[in-house]
């Protein structure tokens, strides 16, 4: 498989990151919240072993810690500076069971089969280009009746910069995103029962495209694509887009930048539905769901 990011480069920048991410980070604050609002759902259930996958500094972890005390919160993050900088620095309680904490990619989790009731990811999954390996991924660590809370960005997302680095450069500046559509089929794909869905979409103005791009870097959210040019951007590359750019600037005198937010919800379905893999159908079974005949000799 030809891969769209550089996951190196992906790590690297979100480690550089973690000191200067949730100074930065408004609109993701603002989508972790919606989402957390739709743990209403889950009405009087409450899991017993929850993932906050892409933590990032683990406010979400907090706050799920928070709203389930007894609950294991397990806070999972492909940077490891990032989770250095999750409880118990933020509101951790030492009466608590604190929140453990995993480095590693989304693509691959380190959890064993049908152990977790709630996965939480706040803008995560759009550095992931596989979403049927990621989703079956998901659907292996879940429980039956186990809960996929997720967002991600839509292609929508920053299409001024991408347009304005277009006219500058053939190289891509802006990573792509998959549609709404495209990611419920995955989620279908996968199993998934009774997955709902929304968009929405935010525009954010900026007095200059430096600040907009000083703005992505103290979030992480850097070129990582596998195809970027490793040299810096020229300055004249650089100042071609800026120019680029202007074609967009409002009324009110600012650059728009917009941020196109999809947010999904499902349900993991009971053992042997099947999922899409290679093409296939694949139905699993839990080995202890097996009845073995005793022979006697």
């Amino acid at each position: 498989m030809n891969h769209i990011f550089d996951r190196q480069q992906v790590r690297r920048a979100f480690s550089r990151a973690a000191g200067s991410y949730s100074a930065a980070a408004d609109l993701q604050r603002e989508v972790e919240s919606r989402l957390l609002e739709s743990l209403e759902y889950l009405g009087e259930q409450a899991p017993a072993d929850i993932v906050d996958l892409g933590s990032g500094p683990g406010t979400a972890a907090v706050a799920l810690r928070q709203r389930w005390p007894k609950a294991r919160v397990v806070a999972i993050d492909l940077a490891l500076p990032m989770l250095r900088q999750v409880a118990p620095k933020r509101g951790w309680n030492p009466l608590q069971r604190p929140i453990d904490r995993i480095c590693a990619d989304a693509r691959a989790l380190p959890l064993a089969d049908d152990s977790v009731d709630l996965i939480f990811s706040n803008l995560c999954l759009q550095w992931v280009e596989d979403l049927d390996a990621l989703f079956a991924g998901f659907r292996r660590v879940l429980r039956p009746g186990g809960m996929l809370l997720c967002s991600t960005f839509g292609p929508e997302t920053l299409h001024e910069l991408r347009a304005a680095f277009a006219e500058a450069d053939d190289v891509a500046h802006v990573s792509p995103f998959a549609g709404i559509a495209e990611f419920g089929d995955a989620l279908m794909r996968a199993g998934f029962r009774d997955p709902v869905l929304d968009r929405d979409v935010d525009v954010h103005g900026h007095a200059e495209m430096a600040g907009l791009m000083r703005g992505l870097r103290e979030l992480g959210a850097t070129n990582a694509l596998a195809t970027r040019r490793r040299a810096l951007t020229g300055r004249g590359r650089f100042v071609a887009a800026q120019a680029a750019y202007e074609q967009w600037r409002g009324g009110d005198g600012l650059l728009p930048a917009t941020w196109e937010t999809i947010t999904a919800m499902a349900w993991a379905p009971a053992h042997g539905q099947p999922i899409r893999e290679g093409g296939e159908d694949v139905a699993r079974f839990p080995a202890s769901g097996i009845p073995v005949r005793r022979r006697r000799g």
